[in-house]
């Protein structure tokens, strides 16, 4: 396994993973066609990207599990954290 695959494939993870969040979080603040129409888009990328992840080696998809699996709980505390220095 090469490491620094692994390592450039969990940043694309991580990358992956807030980019999705902004956009559901942009197009929940739509009207319902547009919301409806962008979601069923988004999910159609995210499973083509999955696909083509899937497709390339062993240490890719490792990669990108761990940056996709690792961002969702770091992205909460860094938000967190924020809040607390704000209301101090």
């Amino acid at each position: 396994m090469n490491i620094l695959t692994t390592l450039a494939s969990a940043a694309f993870g991580s990358t992956v993973y807030l980019t999705t969040l902004s956009t559901v979080k942009w197009l929940s603040q739509s009207n319902p066609r547009v919301k409806v129409t962008g979601l069923v888009a988004t999910g159609m990328v995210l499973c083509a990207l999955i696909g083509i992840i899937a497709f390339a080696s062993q240490s890719v998809v490792l990669g990108f599990i761990v940056g996709a699996g690792l961002t969702p709980p770091v992205h909460r505390w860094i938000l967190q954290r924020r809040k607390r220095v704000a209301s101090s």
